[in-house]
């Protein structure tokens, strides 16, 4: 009785003790700053699918070693970036066409949109006429054989009016400030000297006709209410092979230019960016050997990479050459099934990382969408296994490789920001951004098989970030002290 007694009184006692106990573990983890910092934030993706695009808090402090340090210098940077995406191909544009209207609006704004469930696809690559993912090849000057329209009294936006243009013109609703490149695969047939979509060269008789064709392309988006802002001369000018494209050798891009296209653009006022070579990292020396011509020179903006060849380091190689010249990478495929681990791994790391920190001002990925059979293609050398960032059928859509390599960098480095510099750090690949929000964004990529803890030191701040075994993160830091 007694005993029970004793306890009954102390038990109060006990009772403030444990409660000011628990009051001064938290004063002191708010006082030591032991808290996640507010204004950061990383994103995660997982090679084995167990995160995607994930929110996770950033932490002041570590209780663990880093395994590493990458110093960020908001004060030194580079170039700007004009935007990532995609080519919207006439097939993606049918099957986002065929969509019900709800569904086909719920996901343009989730492409293009900047809300929370959003990505912000900020740049677009159009064919100029037929590609090798449109049901056949065409032209808008397509016409019987034998014939030719040295006047372009034919040239017809027709084709594009039932899905490129309405789809484009959802798409600016949403995004008025999407940038569009132009990219044609062929001229018309009967401009080209074996008279097929496949292969040929453009004959030099009709190469001021053809500079009109391309002035009139811009001139007719125009009054559809779409701004091309940059063309590529010719979609993988060494490649022959595929239906429909053309050979364009680096002395015939650099005359055409020079004598044709370029004064042509400056007599009609456009404004569009003229750029060279669009193909493979591994003939830096074809857009060098056109930019050292002067007279061509003058009328170029930049030049164009794809990565099926080559290593990513020639973007810099031109860069070095032609410092006062942009630089872009505007196509690479995902090849159909798909190997998401990698191909997001390799993608991240060549791609979003290595294009932009060897001076590239876009990263695009290929086509937005096919269906399961990865249709349509051309006969005669399509693409038949180009998987889109999307399958779409009917309203069902599958978000394949593609679409989370660009979102992971897409919905966070808006148009505008610039690379800063940054430093390298072994297995764990980095780049660096500051917005014009002034946010600071870090994306990085731990290719090891263990989850690291890095320090990020942006300026005079650090954070340390927990990077999960073979992911992708994209750190989101905004200054508290400044606007």
């Amino acid at each position: 009785m007694k005993s029970n007694l004793r306890f009954s009184t102390l038990q109060p006692v006990l009772v403030f003790i444990f409660l000011a106990l628990v009051a001064s573990c938290a004063e002191k983890q708010k006082n030591e700053g032991d808290a996640t910092n507010a204004s950061a934030k990383i994103y995660i993706t997982a090679l084995d699918k167990s995160q995607l695009l994930q929110e996770h808090d950033v932490a002041t402090k570590s209780t663990t070693t880093p395994a590493g340090t990458i110093q960020v210098d908001p004060s030194t940077t580079y170039q700007e970036i004009d935007g990532f995406g995609y080519t919207l191909t006439g097939g993606s544009a049918l099957h986002i066409s065929n969509m019900s209207a709800p569904a086909r609006t719920a996901l343009l704004q989730e492409l293009f949109g900047t809300g929370t469930n959003s990505i912000g696809v900020s740049y677009l690559r159009l064919s100029v006429g037929g590609s090798d993912l449109d049901e056949y090849p065409w032209s808008y000057n397509d016409l019987p054989k034998g014939a030719t329209d040295v006047d372009l009294a034919q040239f017809s936006l027709a084709y594009d009016t039932l899905y490129l243009i309405p789809v484009l013109k959802e798409i600016l609703k949403i995004s008025p400030e999407l940038k569009l490149m132009g990219s044609p695969w062929s001229p018309p047939v009967w401009m080209k000297d074996n008279k097929d979509t496949r292969g040929g060269s453009l004959l030099p008789e009709y190469q001021a006709v053809y500079a009109n064709y391309l002035a009139k392309y811009i001139q007719e988006m125009a009054k559809q209410g779409i701004t091309i802002d940059a063309l590529t001369i010719q979609n993988e000018p060494l490649h022959p092979g595929n239906n429909p494209s053309l050979l364009m050798l680096a002395d015939q891009q650099t005359n055409f230019i020079k004598n044709d296209l370029g004064p042509t653009f400056k007599n009609l006022g456009i404004k569009t960016k003229i750029i060279i070579y669009d193909h493979n990292a591994d003939r830096p020396d074809y857009p060098i050997s056109i930019l050292n011509d002067a007279d061509a020179a003058q009328y170029i903006d930049g030049s164009a990479f794809h990565m099926y060849g080559g290593e990513i380091e020639a973007l810099s190689e031109v860069h070095e050459a032609h410092p006062t010249k942009n630089l872009y990478f505007t196509e690479q495929w995902v090849g159909a099934p798909g190997d998401f681990a990698g191909d997001v791994a390799w993608h991240n790391e060549t791609l979003i990382i290595g294009a932009t920190r060897n001076w590239s001002k876009t990263v695009l990925e290929w086509n937005v969408a096919a269906d399961e059979h990865q249709n349509p293609h051309t006969d005669r050398g399509g693409c038949d296994r180009c998987l889109g960032a999307l399958t779409i059928i009917g309203d069902s859509i599958v978000r394949n490789p593609s679409y989370y390599i660009i979102a992971q960098a897409s919905k966070f480095v808006s148009p505008g920001s610039v690379r800063m510099a940054s430093t390298t750090l072994d297995n764990v690949p980095n780049v660096a951004f500051k917005t014009p929000d002034g946010e600071l964004v870090t994306i990085l990529q731990n290719k090891e098989a263990a989850a690291k803890t890095i320090e990020i030191q942006l300026g005079e701040t650090a954070v340390f970030v927990e990077i999960p075994a073979k992911s992708i993160g994209t750190l989101v830091y905004k200054d508290p002290n400044k606007s």
